[in-house]
């Protein structure tokens, strides 16, 4: 992989991220309890959590310019380790056994696919 394409890799990645904590922003605002229908979707944390998906989109887009079409959804399955490490620190969810083995075996995936 180039110096280009790994930078426009980590832009990929950085999306998918930020994309994760779009998530958890809008999870806290489900959590919670509203006067009315209206306010459930226009509140400051959905509106942000909507803004950053539209930054993540732009990330993505971004990053297809440069990186192969294949190697897209081999980088989107990064969110399945940022949404489980960010509900560990945020909501306090459990981290099984089952679920660790999981998350490595997406980890290893990435990288193999990333170095081949």
């Amino acid at each position: 992989m180039s110096r280009r394409e790994l930078l426009y890799a980590g832009l990929m990645l950085f999306g998918v991220m930020i994309s994760s904590l779009s998530q958890i922003l809008l999870k806290t605002a489900a959590n919670r309890t509203y006067a009315s229908r209206i306010r459930e979707y226009l509140n400051p944390l959905v509106i942000t959590a909507y803004a950053v998906f539209f930054g993540a989109t732009l990330c993505t887009v971004w990053a297809y310019r440069v990186i192969p079409l294949s190697m897209g959804p081999i980088l989107e399955s990064s969110s399945y380790v940022f949404v489980s490490i960010f509900g560990y620190l945020f909501f306090r969810e459990k981290m099984t056994k089952k679920k660790l083995i999981g998350l490595a075996a997406i980890v290893c995936g990435i990288t193999i696919y990333s170095v081949s």
